[in-house]
C-alpha cells in the first residue's frame, strides 16, 4: 500500500508539467527604517519650532518696571537693554523660521526615504542652526547667571531680587532655547544615520 501511495504522488508531481509551485513572498515595506526615521524627524521639527519660537517670544516680551521711581530715574528692565538678549531673540526667531521652512523637505524625506539631496540639505542647515541656537542660548545664560548671582569682583549686583518677574521669564526662555538646541542635535544625528550607506 505504501508503494501505491508513492506512485500516486509521483504521478501527481508529473502532472504539474515541470512547473514549480510558486510561494508568495511577503512584500517588505519600501523605505523601512529610513521612513520611520523621517517621520520622527518631522515630529521633532514640530517640537523644535515650538521651543525656538516660545524662547524668542518669551524673551522678546520681557519688560518689568518697578513701582517706585525717583525724580530722575525710573527702574526698568527689558531684554533690549542688553545686546546678548537681543541676539538671543534674533537667533531663536531665525531658527524657528528655518524650522518652519524645513518642514516640506522633511515631508519629502518621508515620501522618498532614499532621496539624498533633501536629507543633505537638512543636515547642513540643521548644523548651522545648532551653532546659532547654542550661541544665542549660551550668551543669554551668562546674562541670566549674572542677573541671579551678580559678580562681587566687578561690583555687579544681582538684580533678580528686585526684578523677579523679568528674571523668571528670561530664565524660562533660555531653558526653551537649550531644548531647541538638543532637538537640533538629535535631528543632525538622525540625518547622519539616514545618509549613511546601508
Amino acid at each position: 500500500m505504501s508503494s501505491a501511495n508513492a506512485i500516486h504522488i509521483a504521478d501527481a508531481a508529473a502532472d504539474g508539467k515541470g512547473k514549480a509551485a510558486t510561494v508568495a513572498k511577503p512584500t517588505r515595506f519600501k523605505g523601512g527604517w529610513r521612513r520611520g526615521l523621517a517621520i520622527f524627524d518631522f515630529i521633532l521639527r514640530l517640537f523644535a519650532i515650538a521651543a525656538a519660537l516660545a524662547a524668542a517670544a518669551a524673551m522678546g516680551t520681557t519688560d518689568q518696571t518697578l513701582p517706585f521711581f525717583t525724580q530722575f530715574f525710573q527702574f526698568k528692565a527689558s531684554y533690549d537693554d542688553l545686546p546678548a538678549l537681543t541676539f538671543f531673540v534674533i537667533g531663536n526667531a531665525i531658527a524657528g523660521g528655518y524650522l518652519v521652512i524645513s518642514l516640506p523637505f522633511s515631508i519629502i524625506s518621508i515620501v522618498r526615504p532614499y532621496a539624498v539631496a533633501p536629507r543633505s540639505l537638512l543636515f547642513l542647515f540643521d548644523t548651522i542652526m545648532l551653532a546659532l541656537t547654542t550661541g544665542a542660548a549660551s550668551s543669554a545664560a551668562a546674562i541670566v547667571y549674572l542677573a541671579h548671582n551678580g559678580n562681587s569682583s566687578a561690583n555687579w549686583i544681582a538684580i533678580c531680587q528686585q526684578f523677579n518677574d523679568f528674571c523668571q521669564q528670561i530664565s524660562g526662555a533660555v531653558v526653551a532655547s537649550f531644548i531647541a538646541a538638543v532637538i537640533f542635535i538629535l535631528l543632525i544625528v538622525m540625518s547622519a544615520l539616514a545618509l549613511r550607506k546601508s
